[in-house]
């Protein structure tokens, strides 16, 4: 029976970063920035639950999308990124996770101790794929902290915008 970890164990740095890490981190950083908005408007327009709802179905349709996406893209056959489905599921589970846990907070009826439980998740979720990238695309953290806190105030600052109209 073939161990799951067993592309990892077996690929070289490159090949890890390019069939693991890679669409890891991109699942991984589309889940946490592009379900903000959506997330953090439902909040200020509707609440908690609503909130949590949104961020939900945000997450699982943006899972199922860059999953897809990341398959359909290439077959791995040209540029030896290995199999399209291997990494349009890792694409699609981290995109999924990125995307759901700054949702859990919502979960949470008063919807002013959510937001400030969720600002914090999201604030652990953006430095860790700083670190992520410091450590495997060899990134500055400084760099990186400042690439990804701004992707993710840009996004954020939409939600918050959209909801208070």
């Amino acid at each position: 029976m073939r161990n799951i970890s067993s592309p990892w164990a077996v690929a070289d740095e490159r090949e890890r970063l390019l069939r693991i890490v890679q669409p890891g981190l991109i699942g991984l950083i589309d889940g946490t920035i592009s379900t903000l908005a959506p997330i953090f408007a439902a909040a200020f327009l509707a609440g908690s639950r609503e909130a949590f709802l949104v961020g939900l179905a945000a997450s699982l349709g943006a899972a199922i999308s860059m999953g897809m996406s990341e398959a359909l893209s290439d077959d791995g056959e040209l540029t030896g990124r290995g199999s399209a489905l291997w990494r349009g599921v890792l694409t699609g589970v981290a995109t999924f996770v990125g995307g759901t846990a700054h949702a859990l907070p919502f979960l949470i009826d008063d919807t002013d101790v959510a937001l400030r439980v969720a600002y914090v998740v999201v604030a652990f979720e953006l430095v860790l794929i700083a670190l992520l990238r410091q450590r495997y695309q060899h990134v500055s953290l400084k760099r990186s902290l400042i690439q990804v806190t701004l992707g993710g105030l840009i996004v954020a600052g939409v939600g918050i915008w959209v909801g208070h109209a």
